[in-house]
């Protein structure tokens, strides 16, 4: 039996809101109007996958990108992009260099799609101030 069984929702949040707040971008990830499975969902994903060792915050992130860019994904995709630029994981030069790596990988018309969202995530964030083009 998993060691925090006995927790509620609320107690394994509390154990590490700060595991939640950079994974998810947000300050109240495991909120939503979608009920209990997506709240659950976000709980374990989050105090139990994201918090663990072995991977920094910002490797799951690059690893998360990849995987997304790959399946196409893309709302998926922008919700993660706006995590890492809202929480400095990662800058906007490192978002333009991660969209010119996978374009070679996953092809031109992902690519052009991923760059589309980075660079309107990037004008909306306001974090851009001319840097990394």
């Amino acid at each position: 039996m998993d060691q925090h069984s006995d927790d509620t929702a609320p107690e394994r949040r509390a154990r590490d809101p700060e595991t939640t707040r950079r994974a998810s971008g947000r300050d109240r990830a495991g909120e939503s109007p979608g009920g209990d499975f997506f709240s659950m969902t976000v709980e374990h994903l989050f105090t139990e996958v994201w918090s663990r060792d072995g991977l920094s915050g910002r490797d799951r992130r690059l690893l998360l990108l990849g995987l997304l860019v790959g399946q196409g994904m893309d709302d998926a995709l922008e919700v993660q992009i706006d995590a890492a630029l809202r929480t400095s994981e990662l800058t906007p030069g490192e978002l333009r260099e991660i969209v010119l790596f996978l374009t070679h990988y996953a092809g031109w018309p992902r690519g052009a799609r991923l760059n589309g969202q980075v660079e309107a995530l990037i004008t909306r964030s306001g974090r851009d101030r001319g840097a990394g083009r």
